[in-house]
């Protein structure tokens, strides 16, 4: 009896904590889901006022810069679209984390730029970002916590149930597989450029492969790993698709 009693704790203790930190992660993901149940990409992303202000701020830099070669000017502007997008969302009550989160973005881009006086360096601050990322992902996997796991299983109602069968776990190692491949093609792509000093070339692949790609792969990423109810038509109880 005094053995038994020894043991049982340590699960309680240990396991709860890293399911607590899942659910925390899953819940803050800011992964949104339609009425049928399926990922709302677009949602995810922040709809189309989203999209423009995560590209615009990008695409006016390479507009200017390729146009009239003026770094100062083109990093100005930049930021300015940035600040204006910043305001608006604090206009519109919105969080004061998502107001600051784009412009703090651009703003380190134009200093890194600004610093070293080369257009390249405005899309370096990405490179640590994909990196970063990428590597957080990968680490997820080799601890059998691949975090597109914890993000979908806490949407789909499987808590952390998933881990338990084989199958769903190596489904969702799968798809946290691609979402890093999304990272190593932007690096795979955009580093020889950067070093090509390639800056039109690079900023249209920043813009092309940025929120349209991680987009696509975080719609694929959910359709691999679908729960089996889908491909038999039979449902499966405390899961939805």
């Amino acid at each position: 009896m005094s053995e038994q009693n020894e043991e049982t704790p340590r699960p309680q203790q240990n396991g709860p904590g890293a399911e607590d930190v899942a659910r925390r992660i899953g819940a803050n993901a800011g992964i949104e889901r339609r009425h049928d149940g399926q990922i709302d990409v677009l949602k995810t992303i922040g709809g189309v006022r989203g999209l423009i202000e995560s590209l615009l701020p990008g695409l006016v830099f390479l507009v200017i810069f390729t146009l009239w070669q003026q770094l100062n000017t083109a990093l100005i502007a930049s930021v300015a679209v940035a600040l204006v997008f910043t305001v608006l969302r604090l206009v519109r009550r919105g969080t004061l984390t998502q107001a600051l989160t784009g412009l703090a973005g651009v703003a380190i881009c134009a200093i890194f730029s600004r610093v070293t006086g080369e257009a390249k360096d405005y899309y370096v601050p990405g490179f640590y970002t994909n990196l970063a990322y990428g590597g957080a992902l990968v680490v997820s996997i080799a601890v059998r916590w691949p975090l597109m796991g914890v993000i979908f299983g806490f949407i789909r109602s499987e808590n952390m149930q998933w881990r338990a069968n084989k199958l769903r776990a190596r489904q969702y190692a799968w798809a946290t597989w691609i979402v890093v491949a999304v990272f190593a093609a932007r690096l795979a792509v955009q580093v020889p450029l950067y070093f090509a000093d390639n800056v039109p070339a690079l900023g249209a692949a920043r813009l092309a492969m940025g929120v349209p790609l991680y987009a696509a792969g975080l719609w694929v990423a959910w359709m691999i790993s679908r729960p089996q109810k889908e491909a038999t038509g039979g449902p499966r109880p405390g899961t939805v698709a």
